[in-house]
């Protein structure tokens, strides 16, 4: 298991329980995927952590394959998905690649809260570009710690060295949408939302 597994493993538990930091930029947030799915669509989520997002997005969806690389996280989102009833929604452990290749590829891929948590962003991309059918969307939603106060990466690094916070890679708004770009992905929308100026959104559309 790598040690990113390991750190989402060890505070599953606790990231369940956490409140959303910011109601109102996740709720903006909800309602504009929303807005860009159909009933139609097969969506596949990466970084799904406990299965929250997945599970209120199932109902505007036909499927909805959530993924995760901490089982922890991915067993607390099945036990949410069968109290809930919801049956067109699915979670498995995985990184990016899709867990079932059958089912390539999807209308959209999304990944909110992720990028920035990615070693080879490049690579990442790539593998997500491949996953999506011409014409379908890649949707992200990214925190750019460049974008934050400059004090706030000796504090991180601080806390990576006691395990209290993962990897984290010093995105800028505009490097991000260049490596989306790089990838293939033609942007077609890049925001923020209610109190969280250093979280970009992003809708990218693969040409086809």
């Amino acid at each position: 298991m790598s040690t990113d597994a390991a750190f989402w493993n060890r505070i599953a538990a606790k990231y369940a329980r956490s409140p959303v930091r910011n109601p109102t930029a996740y709720a903006e947030t909800l309602a504009e995927v929303i807005g860009l799915l159909s009933p139609r669509d097969r969506v596949l989520e990466l970084g799904c952590g406990t299965g929250t997002t997945a599970l209120k997005l199932a109902p505007h969806v036909r499927t909805i394959t959530a993924t995760d690389i901490s089982p922890e996280m991915i067993e607390i989102a099945e036990q949410k998905r069968q109290a809930g009833g919801i049956v067109n929604a699915g979670f498995a452990t995985a990184g990016i690649a899709a867990p079932d290749a059958d089912a390539l590829p999807y209308d959209a891929v999304l990944a909110f809260n992720l990028l920035h948590l990615i070693r080879d962003l490049d690579a990442a991309l790539a593998a997500i570009h491949a996953q999506i059918k011409p014409g379908g969307l890649f949707i992200s939603k990214s925190g750019c710690i460049a974008e934050m106060n400059w004090l706030f990466r000796p504090l991180i690094r601080a806390m990576q060295m006691v395990g209290k916070a993962p990897y984290v890679s010093v995105l800028a708004k505009r490097d991000l949408e260049a490596a989306i770009s790089r990838a293939g992905f033609v942007l077609e929308q890049s925001r923020t939302f209610t109190g969280a100026p250093e979280s970009l959104f992003v809708v990218a559309r693969k040409p086809g």
